[in-house]
């Protein structure tokens, strides 16, 4: 009985962990490509759902509200990188202060705290049809469409002379300027990706839930970094392409609810949660260091003589 009650909830996990897989890869575009924590996502992904619960209430189609979410997440990542590049303010606190700014801009686009969608909308994906739908019904196929789209634009998009100077941004500034690069040009253009990717994958997640509300946000970085790490830690060595590297972020936050899902299952206690996903991020972030220091055989010295 307990067992057949986890298998009727994984589907919804994995739903649930394909929806926060979009918004992990642009965690990743901060995080990794341009080597920047920025902490405004906490407050995107309330912004990106409440212009889209907002849009469809006042009688705006989905696809419509979802790009004005999107361009409202465009809007975001260029406040953080003005912040950063033009006032000269680090990163991490150009984020922080994005995030303080979004509270009172989401509670004026929603105008309270929390605000369903309007019954009868047309919305893409819900919570109801995780099964019992047709399969093109199923949330999980339609984020898995969205998901794998979105892998494949990045894939090309860094793959042209403009995604790669913002690599190379994130991989060596200085060098970078040494190449006649725009260095801030292409941290604002990499935060506005990145945040424009978040509010999108809020946007989903406001339909799939059915509302959207001001704490949505709150801890989504620690969601994205976790699915950033245990991707990386599970699928590093297999998914050494970039592409692949997106496509392990995605199956990172998927494990990541599926382990949530179970630990619910096991009855641990809910108000524990946050404790636990602290705990999950700093496992997987000790584990690199853990088997660097106590599995990996130090290489001896005659043997790094031999090699010179």
């Amino acid at each position: 009985m307990l067992l057949s009650s986890l298998l009727n909830a994984l589907p919804g996990a994995v739903a649930q962990g394909l929806i926060w897989g979009i918004m992990a890869i642009g965690v990743y575009i901060t995080f990794r490509v341009l080597d920047i924590a920025d902490l405004s996502v906490d407050g995107t992904m309330c912004t990106g759902a409440a212009v889209c619960v907002m849009m469809v209430q006042s009688g705006k189609n989905v696809w419509i509200a979802m790009l004005i979410a999107v361009a409202a997440g465009l809007l975001v990542g260029l406040a953080t990188g003005i912040f950063h590049t033009a006032f000269g303010i680090p990163a991490i606190l150009a984020g922080i202060l994005t995030q303080l700014a979004l509270w009172g801009v989401n509670l004026k686009i929603m105008g309270k705290a929390n605000q369903p969608f309007s019954r009868g909308s047309e919305i893409l994906i819900t919570l109801k049809h995780v099964r019992g739908v047709p399969f093109y019904q199923n949330p999980i196929f339609i984020v898995a469409i969205f998901a794998a789209l979105l892998i494949l634009l990045l894939y090309f998009f860094f793959g042209t002379e403009l995604g790669s100077s913002i690599r190379a941004t994130g991989c060596n500034e200085n060098m970078a300027k040494a190449q006649g690069i725009n260095t801030n040009l292409n941290k604002v253009l990499g935060l506005m990706i990145s945040n424009a990717i978040v509010a999108f994958s809020s946007a989903l997640l406001s339909q799939y839930q059915g509302f959207c509300d001001i704490n949505m946000g709150k801890g989504a970085i620690v969601i994205g970094l976790a699915a950033c790490i245990i991707g990386e830690a599970i699928f590093g060595k297999i998914f050494k392409n970039f592409g692949l590297s997106l496509v392990a972020v995605a199956f990172g936050a998927v494990i990541y609810f599926i382990v949530l899902q179970v630990v619910i299952w096991l009855g641990v206690d809910t108000d524990l949660l946050k404790l636990f996903q602290a705990l999950v991020v700093a496992l997987f972030l000790a584990f690199p260091y853990w088997k660097k220091k106590y599995f990996t055989k130090p290489k001896s010295v005659y043997a790094a003589k031999e090699v010179k």
